[in-house]
């Protein structure tokens, strides 16, 4: 994992020195905190709470000013435009977001940026990704590809006649939805299309694809949805833990819910108790807190000497880190219980 190092921020001293006269009255004027914005899609889900605490905590201890701002919902892009818009006008040294529309967003982004902010996309790339100057994110093919390979080794070769079923974000195909649903895929052995689509598969397993807005009861719905396709379906894969959980009741209210497999990707507290009770069988758990404590460091190195964040080794982000939880290990597939992960999880 990338890492950024502790800074401490020296102290300046504003204006031209000491005052002509008298020299009994020299004082030095304080330095005036950087500001560093944050933008995150809502402020209800507790991975984007477990974010902005991770930034409070690391702008409290560099000495910085933070601002923080949330839409209504997910996919409150105007809110996300007024409050960039906002932070360019408060003379911000940098910005860390997680877009709701990577695409929308980035024409207030280049004016940021043409103003000298440091742009940082959190979680979710923007795209094209060039338009930040670094994204600090999950490696979210791996997350998918982790919970695909476990329930693919966890059938055995019952995997070859599985019905699947994939409960994805929404209509836009973000990156983040993208990379999972794909990533899982992959972890399980079908071929893809189009990395970057969604749906373009030709494996008969797949049952189909639907939207859950990444809630609980859009998790229910389109389980329900899918369902009605073909009752036998085998394997369920939710782009997070709350989709899962939905999931698992619909499955409930037919008696399905002890013979399909449920996996998801997020590591909220929420989901991994859920993995403790059977509810999800493993999810693959990110770090909000550590995306957003590096995103604050990086928005004050950059403010201190104009060095900007260099990707991963290998990867065109910064890597933040990703860990297979599940009770139910399988070999060759490294992995932690839900005990050890509830000490890790966040929400």
């Amino acid at each position: 994992m990338h890492s950024w190092p502790r800074l401490l921020m020296a102290a300046s001293i504003a204006g031209a020195g000491w005052a002509a006269t008298p020299p009994a009255r020299a004082a030095e004027k304080p330095a005036e905190k950087p500001i560093v914005g944050i933008v995150i899609k809502t402020s209800t889900n507790p991975f984007f709470v477990k974010m902005k605490e991770g930034a409070d905590a690391a702008a409290a201890r560099l000495g910085m000013e933070l601002r923080s701002f949330a839409g209504k919902m997910d996919g409150d892009t105007d809110a996300q435009v007024t409050a960039v818009e906002s932070l360019i006008a408060a003379g911000a040294k940098g910005i860390l977001i997680t877009p709701s529309d990577s695409r929308a967003i980035v024409p207030v982004l280049e004016q940021a940026r043409a103003r000298g902010i440091l742009v940082i996309a959190l979680d979710t790339p923007l795209d094209p990704p060039s338009a930040a100057d670094a994204t600090f994110a999950t490696d979210n093919v791996l997350a998918g590809k982790l919970v695909g390979e476990w329930a693919a080794k966890t059938l055995g070769a019952n995997a070859k006649s599985a019905k699947i079923a994939l409960l994805d974000l929404n209509v836009n195909q973000i990156s983040v939805d993208v990379d999972r649903d794909q990533g899982f895929l992959k972890g399980f052995g079908v071929n893809v299309a189009d990395p970057a689509v969604i749906g373009d598969e030709k494996d008969a397993r797949i049952v189909g694809h639907d939207v859950t807005l990444g809630n609980e009861e859009g998790g229910r719905r389109a389980m329900e949805n899918l369902l009605q396709r073909d009752p036998s379906v085998s394997v369920v894969y939710a782009i997070n833990e709350p989709a899962a959980a939905g999931a698992y009741e619909a499955l409930r209210s037919i008696g399905r819910d002890k013979d399909v497999l449920v996996v998801a990707v997020d590591g909220g507290c929420p989901g991994v108790r859920n993995v403790q009770d059977g509810v999800i069988a493993a999810t693959a758990m990110q770090f909000p807190l550590v995306m957003a404590q590096m995103g604050v460091e990086a928005v004050l190195k950059y403010a201190t000497d104009g060095t900007r964040p260099t990707p991963t080794d290998g990867k065109d982000f910064v890597n933040t880190g990703v860990e297979l939880v599940t009770d139910r290990p399988v070999p060759g597939l490294p992995s932690i219980g839900t005990d050890a992960a509830l000490k890790k999880c966040w929400g």
